[in-house]
């Protein structure tokens, strides 16, 4: 009744990272759409040196609107540019980029 008890819930904190797993691996691995299809796209994202910003911005619509296409009729990414500065600062943290 609270879809929101999952990311909430201060007793079993671990249930928002179980499902946020479930989710990645359920809905954005798996997601093949009109063409655009996960797997394929990280292989060219990671062959392209890592250098392609449209991965990350198809990837956070795929995980926030559900299209790699956004705004996919329910409206714009949450948070966009936030989501990839935290990206690429990753990518820096895991020394993938400089």
């Amino acid at each position: 009744k609270d879809p929101e008890i999952i990311c909430s819930s201060e007793e079993f904190e671990e249930l928002k990272w179980i499902a946020g797993m479930f989710y990645w691996m359920e809905s954005v691995q798996k997601y093949d759409v009109e063409g655009w299809n996960y797997m394929e796209r990280l292989e060219e994202f990671v062959d392209g040196g890592f250098s392609d910003p449209s991965f990350i911005n198809a990837v956070s619509g795929i995980v926030n609107r559900g299209c790699h296409n956004p705004p996919c009729g329910t409206g714009a990414v949450d948070g966009a540019p936030e989501r990839s500065e935290n990206f690429e600062k990753a990518l820096v943290t895991f020394g993938i980029k400089d």
